[in-house]
């Protein structure tokens, strides 16, 4: 059950680095706040690795082209999910844009069942749609009003990246040929350098002075970047152990820290609906975690 354990560490330091990211994004581009989410997470991880070593000294991955592909497939999607859930911070309040995003738990399902070989029983099915119910009421979906489809789409692309970038990181993690925790460690290393050597060379190329601005809020760049990379250690873990699509679904339980942290942080008023969807998602996690 260790999986479950990651995926709440994950799901926790995940809502704080939304709610930092939203913050950041009122000061700094896109890039900016993307790049953020990655500028110090490399050193963080070598550091992980390091220590796994010295805990219990393995082989060192056999690099391949198959892993390549899914290395190379999962930092992309990732930084382009990221980008447009930036995107939605700035178009809508932040706990609509961190819910919308929350759309990749079904996607996942699909995608893995279809392409990844991913085994899931009724029950796990029935939760992971008990959780898409519960994302789509949270969402702020209302039938008397107009949906914003700008929105909608911006989210349901922000969730299907994440949930790419998971399944090719469970693939990974398969084929690196390295038991587990050390697996996920090296896999997690090797994309946030990845990513973060694309981002800061885009940056430095064609916007520079977004560099400026990440050295200006520094403090809150090295919180995001922190909780990023410790959330990352969690869900990473935890796919390594587990079908995404479980994950995932239980990974939704960080709605709750984003509401908490939408009230009590950036003093936003939550919906009526939030009290329906909240429930459901604690079902969806139970069912999923006693599948």
């Amino acid at each position: 059950m260790g999986w479950i354990l990651f995926t709440f560490l994950a799901a926790f330091m995940q809502a704080w680095r939304n709610a930092l990211q939203s913050k950041l994004s009122q000061f700094v581009s896109v890039s900016g706040v993307t790049l953020a989410r990655f500028i110090v997470a490399g050193p963080i991880a070598l550091v992980y690795l390091f220590l796994l070593y010295q805990w219990q000294p393995v082989a060192f991955p056999n690099i391949n082209l198959t892993l390549t592909f899914f290395i190379i497939g999962a930092s992309i999607a990732q930084i382009i999910a990221t980008v447009l859930l930036v995107k939605l911070f700035k178009l809508n309040n932040y706990a609509v844009g961190a819910g919308l995003a929350k759309s990749e738990a079904i996607v996942a399902a699909v995608f893995g069942s279809i392409f990844f070989g991913s085994q899931l029983t009724v029950l796990g099915w029935f939760g992971i749609a008990t959780g898409s119910i519960a994302v789509f009421l949270l969402s702020g979906f209302s039938f008397r009003a107009r949906p914003n489809f700008k929105t909608i789409l911006l989210g349901l692309g922000s969730g299907s990246g994440f949930a790419l970038t998971s399944l090719w990181v469970r693939a990974a993690s398969h084929n690196i040929g390295l038991p587990f925790p050390h697996s996920a460690a090296w896999v997690l290393f090797i994309v946030i350098s990845l990513q973060t050597i694309l981002l800061f060379l885009y940056v430095s190329i064609y916007q520079r002075e977004t560099l400026t601005q990440l050295w200006q809020y520094k403090k809150i760049t090295s919180a995001v970047s922190f909780c990023s990379c410790i959330g990352s250690i969690g869900w990473f873990s935890a796919m390594s152990l587990q079908f995404v699509p479980y994950v995932k679904t239980l990974g939704q339980v960080e709605v709750f820290f984003t509401i908490l942290i939408s009230v009590y942080w950036l003093k936003q008023k939550p919906k009526k609906q939030d009290v329906l969807g909240l429930f459901l998602i604690a079902a969806a996690a139970i069912l999923v975690m006693y599948d």
